[in-house]
């Protein structure tokens, strides 16, 4: 019996002291108290906790996120919106996480809330809209603030929907219909613009071009008509009175063999024959 006995009492108390035998990995701590007072916080690897004086609480310090719920909040100017959004945090003080504030991530959950109520409700429906990152910036330090003092630091606040009231979000609807239908106006109007100074431009370039043309050719013709000009003159300076006279007898010849009995002899001619003649005399003496 009392063989027995031993036996119980050596497996209860191998089984007891597995039992305070812990494991702590790296990314956590355990918040030792001893019969009710804080001893300490002890980690990461194998840690020793007394049966029945010391009580662990079990800390994980990786950053972790908080996935809000919907929410409604009123805006400065009375309008209902819904938002919901992610808060990124770790715990930085894991003795603190568990002594001063009970839950800890259900009192971030409360305060984050909260907070964002008393945030939307400071600005009004369009700043809500346009001015996300600031609303993100601001629930962040508003948020760290009221944490801190629980050894919880949020890193990261992420708005992820706004969803304003149905009319005002059909309203939002036509005013981008609008102003999609504005764009391709403008856009069409440009187009049409640009379309109609490229065409007067190649009018004009092509004005410019038959012009310059012209002009080339007028002034090649006006240089054909001056060689013309100076070659006949080259000729006629060669051409002396006798030549002249036997041209027009050349000429007379060939009137005389037409059948016409009227003939018109310019003065020209008769006064040109009598200068022949007396130079003829002249070269006879």
């Amino acid at each position: 019996m009392e063989g027995l006995l031993i036996i119980v009492g050596g497996v209860l108390f191998f089984l007891i002291l597995l039992s305070s035998v812990k494991v702590v990995p790296e990314y956590e701590r355990l918040v030792i108290l001893f019969l009710g007072r804080y001893a300490g916080t002890r980690g990461p690897g194998l840690t020793l906790v007394l049966p029945f004086f010391e009580r662990s609480f079990r800390v994980d310090q990786r950053e972790r996120f908080l996935d809000i719920p919907s929410q409604t909040a009123i805006t400065s100017d009375n309008a209902p919106i819904a938002i919901d959004f992610l808060v990124y945090y770790r715990i930085t003080d894991p003795m603190l996480s568990v002594l001063k504030v009970d839950h800890v991530v259900s009192a971030a959950i409360n305060i984050a809330t909260t907070t964002l109520r008393a945030v939307v409700g400071d600005m009004d429906l369009d700043s809500v809209l346009s001015k996300r990152e600031q609303i993100n910036d601001t629930l962040r330090v508003k948020l760290d603030e009221t944490t801190e003092r629980w050894g919880l630091k949020i890193t990261t606040v992420e708005i992820r929907e706004i969803e304003p009231p149905r009319d005002i979000q059909e309203a939002m609807n036509r005013q981008m219909s609008a102003e999609r239908e504005r764009r391709a106006l403008v856009t069409n109007a440009n187009g049409e613009k640009e379309a109609a100074i490229t065409r007067a431009e190649g009018q004009k370039q092509a004005s410019i071009l038959a012009a310059e043309g012209e002009r080339q050719a007028q002034f090649i013709r006006a240089q054909g008509y001056a060689a013309a000009l100076k070659s006949i003159s080259e000729e006629a300076s060669q051409v002396d009175e006798r030549t002249m006279m036997l041209q027009y007898f050349e000429t007379l010849q060939k009137i005389g063999t037409s059948p016409s009995t009227k003939y018109v002899v310019p003065l020209e001619l008769t006064k040109m024959m009598q200068d022949f003649v007396q130079n003829m005399n002249r070269s006879n003496s």
